[in-house]
């Protein structure tokens, strides 16, 4: 039977790495909402001081529903915090605004990481929704240009994870760094913030591992039918 073929085992290890890194985040994220800042500022604050501190004080902080949806959005350069960070002044609340503003910094100074991930979105987007379904058109009933199309594809949905991991690291570097040399937080907070940081990019490393593996798993698939 076809499901259940070897290529699975390719899966595995990128199961096991998102999983693990799912808890990781969680958990840290968990521990360090409830160690309150000394400066007793919310995300929300720290965010517009940020922004500010950056010549970006016309960018908006909204709050928005969920737990980690915080995200930046270069369409409508709007800081989006959750509402655990919008309105808690813990270490991580302003951590992951932090995180934010750093997303905010990038698309002011034009990272080209950040420029070339945004232009690919509705591309990655469209692979993402066609590449499985052609694929396996194309493998059942023998026809290998489906199967090419598809890979190809899926290809472009890989090609934005990769991108996506120097323009993470590169936020939390400037997260890090603004907290820091702004006084906002002290050299202990930091060194936690950093934590909470380095467990949410975990999570990226996992998606572009698993990613890459079904990749894989899909050449290999491919091959097989030659």
């Amino acid at each position: 039977m076809f499901y259940y073929d070897q290529t699975f085992l390719l899966l595995i290890p990128a199961v096991i790495l998102a999983v693990y890194a799912q808890f990781k985040v969680q958990s840290t994220y968990a521990k360090y909402s409830k160690v309150l800042s000394t400066s007793g500022l919310t995300g929300a604050s720290a965010g517009k001081k940020l922004l500010s501190g950056a010549g970006l004080g016309s960018v908006p902080v909204d709050s928005i529903p969920g737990e980690l949806t915080d995200n930046y959005d270069p369409r409508d350069k709007t800081l989006h915090l959750s509402e655990g960070v919008y309105n808690g002044n813990s270490i991580a609340a302003i951590g992951v605004a932090a995180h934010e503003v750093g997303h905010a910094i990038q698309d002011s100074t034009g990272y080209a990481p950040l420029k070339f991930r945004s232009n690919i979105v509705p591309v990655a987007n469209i692979g993402t929704m066609l590449a499985f379904p052609l694929f396996f058109l194309g493998f059942f009933f023998a026809m290998p240009q489906f199967m090419d199309v598809g890979i190809i594809a899926f290809s472009v949905a890989v090609l934005f994870t990769l991108i996506t991991l120097p323009v993470e690291f590169n936020a939390s570097g400037r997260a890090l760094k603004l907290l820091s040399s702004g006084g906002y937080m002290t050299e202990g907070e930091v060194s936690d913030v950093k934590k909470v940081l380095n467990a949410a990019a975990l999570t990226y490393v996992a998606a572009t591992a698993m990613a890459i593996m079904n990749l894989l798993r899909l050449l290999a698939l491919r091959n097989s039918r030659d």
